[in-house]
């Protein structure tokens, strides 16, 4: 997946979600402004004693309120948000706020500068078409304002500054505007800057994956060739065996005996390898259990490598039916065999159960994780091994966490050593149904 389809489907001008989100926001805010125009009417008649026709602007408001009522059962039944109702949005309040305005002193009504607020509103959330438009609808309706609105009758007090009714007014409407302004500009930034997060975590992920499947592909064609020269080697060394001046030394039968064991283990990882790559020879999947699993996981490994000693505590409790998958089984291989070269002597294995998690745990006693490779866990290519190629290990077992599902945590022990647990969710393991 490239940065052009990223971007392309994950604009804002696309994305569903933000646009939830957006639309989530101005509910609340239309909310807002329904109390405020409730507080403003019944302070201005009642308070000030100003002379409004209350009746139907109590009628427009309930109006207002039952059209945001809708908006937010579409919410709750997640509607799927699209742009053109963001501006169907904006309109309604504009043209509820021109019908006020008309009503309580048209273009002489100080709180005619909250067309701004819808303006300002539309720049932020859609297109500039949408915002153009608004801001030329928002002039015809000053223009129709002027022109056909009911002056109030209040004195010309402007002389008397902040004691002035329409100062007053102002002063109201300069507040609000920008509070609801702030507030509502910070929501939208922090929608932004949650969706340019995503965005890079998405980035991030596709990179990851696409170095994931290249090493696929190159560990299948690899074990191919593999194939050949492994059982080419196994003949030899069968042949080997039976040769009488070889049978006759004990040291050279024993070190023959141990080359078919490390071969039989290329091939076991060789035929893992074109299984995983679903190249299966026959074989599927099958089911086992939770106990079962890590017998025969700590059993094989520690046969097949030369380690001081291996100490392996199963802990999971009550036995749960899993299913036996090899990507599971060299992830946990990566872990241990990490904890191996970094100390030989000693290696722990632990396997614990947290509700609806299994919790693999794998302890070392060797100098620990460096401060810089600590901060860089995850990453390809991040290791102390000096090797071209090498850092690996710890990336794949991050990535097949991530698709289960599961978490990675690593530290070091304050009694010395490593130590990295391996969280999954215990669904994630059992056996798909065909």
């Amino acid at each position: 997946m490239s940065d052009e389809t990223l971007l392309s489907s994950y604009s804002p001008s696309t994305d569903t979600d933000t646009l939830g989100k957006h639309m989530r926001q101005l509910v609340q805010l239309r909310w807002l402004a329904v109390l405020g125009q409730l507080l403003t009417i019944l302070v201005t008649h009642y308070g000030f004693g100003v002379e409004l026709p209350i009746q139907i602007m109590l009628g427009v408001l309930a109006g207002l309120v039952l059209f945001n009522a809708l908006n937010e059962v579409a919410l709750r039944f997640r509607h799927r948000v699209k742009t053109a109702e963001l501006f169907i949005g904006l309109l309604v309040d504009m043209g509820t706020l021109t019908v006020q305005l008309y009503l309580s002193g048209g273009a002489t009504n100080p709180f005619v500068f909250l067309y701004l607020l819808q303006v300002g509103l539309a720049a932020v959330l859609l297109a500039p078409s949408y915002a153009w438009a608004l801001l030329g609808i928002s002039t015809l309706c000053f223009l129709w304002l002027a022109e056909a609105g009911r002056p109030l009758d209040l004195p010309q007090d402007y002389h008397l500054g902040i004691h002035s009714y329409y100062v007053e007014g102002m002063l109201i409407c300069l507040v609000l505007n920008a509070a609801l302004l702030v507030v509502f500009i910070n929501r939208i930034n922090r929608t932004h800057r949650e969706h340019d997060a995503r965005l890079a975590e998405l980035r991030q992920r596709a990179a990851e994956e696409e170095h994931i499947l290249r090493m696929g592909l190159l560990a299948s064609g690899a074990a191919h060739e593999l194939g050949t020269p492994l059982a080419t080697i196994a003949v030899i060394l069968g042949d080997w065996r039976h040769m009488p001046a070889l049978q006759a030394d004990k040291g050279l039968e024993e070190e023959i005996t141990e080359m078919q064991t490390q071969v039989q283990r290329c091939k076991t990882i060789v035929s893992g390898i074109l299984m995983s790559a679903g190249e299966t020879r026959g074989e599927s999947s099958g089911e086992t259990s939770v106990w079962e699993f890590f017998d025969d996981l700590s059993s094989e490994w520690a046969s097949t490598r030369k380690i001081g000693e291996f100490s392996f505590g199963n802990h999971f409790g009550e036995d749960v039916d899993i299913a036996s998958d090899t990507v599971l089984k060299q992830t946990i291989y990566n872990l241990l065999d990490n904890a191996l070269e970094a100390s030989p002597d000693w290696v722990g294995l632990e396997v614990y159960r947290e509700d609806n998690m299994l919790l693999i745990r794998v302890i070392d006693r060797g100098p620990g994780f460096a401060k810089d490779i600590f901060n860089r866990l995850g990453q390809p290519y991040q290791s102390t091994k000096g090797r071209p190629g090498s850092g690996l290990g710890l990336f794949l077992v991050f990535n097949v966490a991530r698709i289960l599902g599961g978490q990675v945590k690593a530290r070091n022990r304050s009694e010395g050593g490593a130590e990295i647990n391996l969280r999954l969710p215990i669904e994630a393991l059992h056996l798909k149904e065909a």
